[in-house]
Formats: C-alpha cells, structure tokens, sequence
C-alpha cells in the first residue's frame, strides 16, 4: 500500500531477497533504494518482537489532509483523544475493510504516525484519507452543516445505536478508553449512543467497539 500511494514520499528500504521478490510478484515497482538484507538485520532495526516478514520501508509520515479534502465522504470517524497507536492502528485496518471514507483526529494528544501504528493498520494508514484538526468540536459543526449527523459512542448512551436515525452521512465519534469522548465534544454531536452488551462485560476496547458501530451505521447507511 505504501509503494501504490502516490503521496508517500519513500525513502529506502529493507528487504530480504524472499520478500522482494514476493514484492515484484505483485506487481510492486520499488523507487527508491534497496538494500539486501539477512532476516536478522531487519530484527536488529525493528525488535525481535516485530513481525516484518522481511521488509522494512523507510518513509516521510503523510501530510493530514484538511477538512474539506474529504470531499463526499459519507462515513467518517472522528477519534477524540485516542492515543494508543495499536488501537488507532486496528481502527484504521477496521474502517478500511467496513467501507469507511475518512478519519477525523485532533493535532494534539493523537499519536502520530509510526511503524507500529501502521504495522497495526495493515497497509490502512495509505488507503484510508486522514483530516487533521485543532478543534473537534467546531470540525463536527462544519461536519453537521454539510449535512452529517454526528453520533457519540459511550456505554451509558442514551438509545441504541441500531435505533438512531442519520442522515445520509454520517460521523461516527470515539472517545480513548476510560474518559470517553470529552463532554464538550459530546454536546456538539447529535446524539450519543450505545453498543448493548448482553454478557457480564458491559464495555468493549475502542477499537472492537469501532467495528461493531461502524458495522450498523455502514448498514444503516446501505439500507
């Protein structure tokens, strides 16, 4: 993913003579330098807890895209202060493979792009676009007059997401695990929902929680 995207600047890479030529298999065309490596030396760069199957790309993080760059998106998600890269990483690889067309974070207490967060992402951190904001509230008011409902996930919501009416578009906002979405970002959005939990556990990992919500509003928005 990060080779076909045209607006990742590629710096060099690493890889293992199996791996690149799984690489040309597909179709990959490297632009930048290569460099041969043993299995062992990309463990050295990376820790011997990384799975790397024998590549290691050497990049420039993206630019974030502004506001309006997400054009006519239709499900977007905007994270409030979630600030593990291996949840925002699973979030990513999630919206991705539900259909989602943008994600919303704040400059500040967001992480930013690194190896693991996109390791996590699974090539998602080059096919999904990504807005950076100052102020999420005001983002979601400009969200609302383009025509969004915003809709807050919390477990003390008061409807079910399943119930909620949306628009035609729709931004799904999730807060980090523990304090939630913050009470100001709460007040702007449209309504705040909640995921039913059936078993003893009545709360999910944000990022499990971003699946299932976006898995009823992708269906929402189908039907």
């Amino acid at each position: 993913a990060a080779f076909l995207n045209k607006r990742r600047k590629r710096l060099s890479l690493m890889v293992t003579r199996n791996a690149l030529a799984r690489l040309e298999e597909r179709g990959i065309t490297v632009d930048c330098p290569i460099e041969m490596v043993e299995p062992r030396q990309i463990d050295h760069r990376v820790g011997g807890d990384a799975v790397h199957q024998g590549v290691l790309l050497t990049a420039r993080a993206l630019d974030p895209l502004d506001l309006d760059d997400l054009g006519d998106a239709r499900l977007v998600l905007a994270l409030d202060q979630v600030t593990d890269p291996h949840n925002v990483g699973a979030i990513l690889r999630s919206a991705v493979a539900l259909g989602a067309d943008g994600l919303i974070t704040t400059t500040r207490h967001s992480p930013q792009e690194s190896g693991v967060l996109a390791k996590a992402a699974s090539g998602a951190v080059d096919l999904l676009p990504h807005a950076e904001v100052t102020n999420l509230s005001k983002a979601l008011e400009a969200l609302k007059r383009q025509g969004f409902t915003c809709v807050a996930l919390d477990s003390a919501g008061e409807g079910r997401l399943e119930d909620v009416v949306i628009a035609d578009r729709v931004a799904l906002v999730l807060g980090a695990e523990g304090k939630g979405v913050r009470p100001g970002v709460r007040a702007t959005c449209d309504t705040v929902a909640r995921l039913d939990m059936p078993g003893a556990i009545t709360s999910l990992n944000v990022s499990n929680a971003a699946v299932l919500a976006m898995y009823v509003l992708r269906n929402k928005l189908v039907g």
